[in-house]
């Protein structure tokens, strides 16, 4: 059996269970936006994740891209358990009436040969326009349109992709020995990212790139995610936004009621602890 088809995978998940064990001390949001969840990698920070999950209650979800990792899936198959309780809260979710949109990615592109469709609840789409309470209209897509590796050469990216999990399997020993430590977590892959020109450089190519096709479009701002960066800031008069991950930076965009956007850095956080104020990395 193929493992990039979605009903298949589907077929493989358990049937979601129906208690439901929330932490005390919700944090409300009007919209949420997670992406690059890479479920199905030994890199995806599931627990973390799924204490998000259970903590942040929304209106609406957008999971924008890379959500489950099909690329990872077709050269080794990992599914534990973890990354099926990602899963059954989502829908979950859906069930206690929260809209879940679920916007397609490269690394789970099968995904796009169900456009318009939606599996218990999740609906698919390529792109989507998000209205903030304040007027504002955002443009909600993945990002590796905007890739030039992608574009060009595949195989390059692929390639990419096989040396950034080998980063990632390292990082996770780095973080092991912190934890035993009493250390916080402190992401590898990341670091050496923002120390590299180059990536710096093509960081800033995509947000302006990206920037510039919403402004096309006629949008007051965009939400993407596939960089693994998050961010949030004006670029020539539209809001970039970008979610980041859960492999490294384990962030996510908020939207308030009032359609104040905040990037949210749940590493600062701790399971079990009392839920501080927000700690945004940056506000729009």
């Amino acid at each position: 059996m193929r493992r990039d088809d979605l009903p298949e995978l589907a077929a493989q998940l358990a049937p979601p269970a129906e208690d439901d064990d929330d932490p005390p001390g919700k944090l409300r949001m009007r919209t949420v936006w997670i992406s690059d969840l890479h479920l199905g990698t030994p890199g995806c920070q599931a627990k973390a994740l799924l204490h998000f999950l259970k903590t942040v209650e929304c209106d609406t979800l957008y999971l924008v891209g890379d959500i489950i990792d099909g690329w990872q899936l077709r050269r080794s198959w990992f599914w534990p358990q973890a990354h099926n309780d990602v899963v059954q809260k989502l829908l979950r979710k859906v069930r206690k009436g929260t809209r879940v949109i679920f916007v397609a990615g490269n690394h789970d592109e099968f995904a796009r040969k169900y456009l318009g469709h939606s599996f218990g609840g999740i609906e698919v789409h390529d792109e989507f326009i998000h209205h903030c309470a304040d007027g504002r209209r955002l443009w909600i897509v993945h990002g590796d349109r905007f890739d030039g590796v992608i574009q060009v050469a595949k195989w390059l990216a692929h390639l990419g992709d096989w040396a950034y999990m080998r980063a990632l399997a390292l990082n996770h020993w780095l973080n092991s020995a912190r934890a035993r430590l009493g250390l916080p977590y402190w992401s590898l892959s990341r670091y050496l990212k923002l120390k590299v020109k180059r990536a710096l450089a093509y960081v800033d190519d995509f947000e302006r790139a990206v920037a510039r096709e919403a402004r096309a479009r006629g949008l007051d701002g965009v939400v993407c995610g596939h960089i693994h960066h998050a961010e949030l800031r004006d670029i020539d008069g539209i809001v970039y936004a970008n979610d980041g991950d859960w492999v490294e930076s384990l962030t996510a965009l908020a939207e308030h009621a009032d359609g104040r956007l905040e990037v949210l850095d749940w590493s600062l956080r701790r399971e079990g602890a009392a839920l501080p104020a927000p700690l945004p990395l940056a506000q729009a």
